[in-house]
């Protein structure tokens, strides 16, 4: 999966951190709700504009971070 596709960078959205695109849910916010025992279908659920693909994307982007 390509997460450039789903996953921006923009200062003026959430100070710079890296959300989903199109919204302001940061990827940590959804690292965050994981970690807190949610499941995938709760937090698509809580937030209907989320996608599974954006969730997957999440997952490349933090891949991604920590092979550099």
């Amino acid at each position: 999966m390509n997460h450039k596709d789903r996953i921006s960078i923009d200062p003026r959205i959430r100070s710079g951190k890296p959300c989903i695109l199109g919204t302001r849910i940061a990827v940590a916010d959804v690292f965050d709700y994981l970690g807190g025992g949610m499941m995938k279908e709760e937090i698509l659920d809580d937030f209907p504009d989320l996608t599974a693909e954006d969730i997957r994307a999440c997952f490349a982007f933090a891949a991604d971070r920590e092979r550099r």
